[in-house]
């Protein structure tokens, strides 16, 4: 039976148009680059030949770029920003008052009930550097490198359940199907090691995020371009180890074999998914070799370790940190942890404030102080963007679910706090800011698409223009609107 012709034989005349000629919004694609279009908006398939033999080729940014590299900081589950950076003395004035009906009227919460109490933070709050940032008792460390960072108070998002305020932020939707950001850098930019994997995911805390993988895949993008899970204990990518009775050699003509057949099919039917059926077999053989070596964290001496709190052969968000610094350093574009836990309901003292919360900040609060000294003692810290955040806030009032005694907080959309540091942002900037409870955003208001812009921006590719031909339409990540803006002030 001819498969092929089987297809044709079903495909409508959309089917037809979109798969065997690109589709008429291609079309007018095409002759507007041939008439010197828009070179940001092409297809993968529309890229330089080189990028197409190669999609990891490292490609120009739009405008000199003010970092090379991100290192995005995920506390999966959402932080309390209030017992962290965003010191508010009057809703400590305020703990367990009843919370004024102004900030309940039309609000929707997860779990709250009821007419709950304003709770205010049971943790000592200090300013610290020459900039004076607050922060919290429980970020010893971090505090020590205040003025290196860019700390903003004024985030907001349309979320307020963890998966898809995950899928918004890291994908610009809260729904599946779109690229991670870390897709879009590195479909933009490309990696500057063909050897490894432009855009590297490490995960701890024992889970991965409630929105799953689809936060650093790449969506509607050239599979190329999504995310590679690594990992600390045994194969760092899973299957990337010869089965027995196969050696490189062996493994190397069976490549070959199928790079012929694949070029094949390209050849036949042009699908741009080909071309990075052969790059991701090829960056696998290469990776046999490169992605162990990177990932052997036991080649650091004892300082670095005892400088992060790493510990070989396990698994922890110190390793991962200790990772990140080393994926940089080797040329990876984007690296992406994941740290699970911050989900901080006070349902037990697996959950609260006074328990939980203390041991995440304990095991995070090093190995990110550590990343940016070492870092900025490499000289890296200048061509590299880190970047801190939940996925939303939490509520200045006490949950308390099922009438638990535990303190925690519920999950809130109106005000969080993400900080920055490294190339591209304000050293020691302390931006935007929330009302005396915490409740709102009120200056210098930042959207999750401000923030991805931003980030975009900061590493070269133009935000707004920057997208790819997809259903009809020029997608973006930050979405379809003229909304989002940058923030020039926290720029550096």
């Amino acid at each position: 039976m001819n498969h092929r012709l089987a297809q044709l034989q079903h495909a409508t005349r959309r089917h037809f148009l979109q798969q065997s000629i690109g589709g008429v919004g291609a079309m007018a694609l095409a002759a507007l680059l041939e008439q010197g279009g828009n070179p940001r908006m092409a297809r993968a398939d529309q890229l330089a030949p080189h990028a197409a033999a190669n999609p990891q080729t490292p490609r120009p940014p739009h405008y000199p770029a003010r970092a090379k590299h991100v290192i995005y900081l995920h506390m999966a589950g959402s932080p309390p920003q209030q017992d962290l950076f965003d010191y508010k003395p009057k809703l400590a004035e305020l703990n367990n008052k009843d919370c004024p009906e102004k900030y309940l009227k039309g609000e929707r919460f997860a779990f709250i009930k009821g007419k709950p109490q304003l709770l205010g933070s049971p943790h000592k709050f200090a300013q610290h550097g020459q900039s004076g940032q607050w922060m919290s008792s429980m970020l010893p460390h971090l505090s020590t490198v205040a003025d290196d960072l860019c700390v903003i108070r004024s985030m907001h998002t349309d979320q307020f359940n963890h998966a898809p305020g995950q899928l918004l932020l890291h994908t610009g939707a809260a729904q599946f199907g779109k690229p991670s950001i870390g897709s879009w850098v590195t479909y933009g930019l490309g990696s500057e090691n063909q050897d490894l994997p432009g855009f590297v995911v490490l995960v701890s805390g024992d889970k991965t995020p409630d929105a799953g993988k689809s936060v650093w895949g790449s969506g509607y993008l050239p599979s190329v371009f999504q995310g590679v899970q690594c990992r600390t204990t045994g194969d760092p990518v899973l299957y990337v180890t010869d089965p027995p009775g196969m050696d490189r050699h062996v493994r190397r003509q069976s490549l070959d074999a199928l790079r012929d057949l694949n070029e094949m099919q390209l050849s036949d039917f042009g699908d741009p998914e080909t071309v990075t059926r052969i790059a991701q077999y090829e960056l696998a053989y290469r990776m046999q070799v490169s992605v162990p070596q990177v990932m052997d964290i036991s080649k650091e001496d004892a300082r670095t370790h005892a400088m992060y709190g790493s510990e070989p052969g396990k698994t922890s968000f110190a390793n991962n940190c200790l990772l990140a610094r080393r994926l940089v350093e080797q040329g990876v574009r984007y690296v992406q942890l994941f740290d699970w836990g911050w989900d901080v309901h006070g349902e037990s003292a697996a959950t609260d404030l006074l328990h939980a919360l203390p041991n995440k900040c304990k095991q995070t609060d090093q190995p990110i102080t550590a990343l940016i000294k070492d870092l900025k003692q490499r000289g890296l810290l200048e061509d590299t963007l880190i970047c801190w955040s939940g996925e939303f806030g939490r509520t200045p009032m006490n949950e308390k679910r099922n009438n638990s005694k535990f303190l925690g907080r519920d999950h809130h959309p109106h005000a969080f706090t993400v900080w920055m540091a490294g190339g591209g942002v304000k050293a020691g900037l302390s931006y935007g800011a929330t009302d005396e409870l915490g409740y709102h955003a009120t200056e210098d208001r930042m959207h999750v698409h401000d923030l991805q812009a931003t980030i975009l921006h900061i590493m070269g590719l133009d935000p707004f223009k920057f997208g790819y031909a997809y259903q009809g339409l020029n997608q973006r990540l930050i979405g379809p609107t003229s909304e989002p803006k940058l923030h020039p002030k926290m720029l550096g």
